[in-house]
């Protein structure tokens, strides 16, 4: 039986559960052998070679290969391990984002200095006030929407 996943409809985010950390196990473990100097200088060798060294996806080593880091963490990778390709590519951390949101390395950093991306669009699909029930009174004194309870 699956289990309820209330958190799957938020627009344009996905979520690293233990769904997500199965189907992406060895593709973070590949991201993590990037730690050791020899491998990254394999990988940089020839990549193709080493990520068939892996029991990964086609679809994953295609990704890596392309660098497109949506579609790595949509196949179960996780920022955190995906960030050792961007550091094999001496890539920073803020320009591995901005290529995540179609942004320049500038750009990000601003928006970032700005007080982030806009709230609008990035809300539970439905929500009005009502989709949150944690968030809602439960019907006990001292209790107030917005409260976590």
């Amino acid at each position: 039986m699956a289990l309820k996943k209330p958190y799957l409809d938020i627009p344009g985010t996905t979520i690293f559960d233990a769904e997500q950390s199965r189907k992406g196990y060895h593709l973070n473990q590949f991201c993590m052998s990037l730690m050791k100097a020899s491998n990254r200088e394999r990988f940089k060798q020839d990549q193709r070679a080493y990520l068939d060294e892996w029991p990964m996806s086609e679809a994953q080593k295609l990704a890596v290969l392309a660098r497109d880091l949506n579609a790595c963490i949509a196949l179960g990778g996780n920022i955190y391990f995906l960030a050792k390709i961007g550091a094999t590519d001496g890539r920073s951390f803020q320009q591995m984002a901005g290529s995540m949101t179609g942004m320049t390395e500038a750009e990000y950093r601003t928006m970032m200095i700005n007080g982030g991306r806009s709230v609008e669009g990035n809300r539970v699909l439905g929500e009005d006030g009502d989709a949150q029930p944690h968030r809602q009174p439960q019907g006990q004194a001292g209790q107030t929407a917005g409260k976590d309870n």
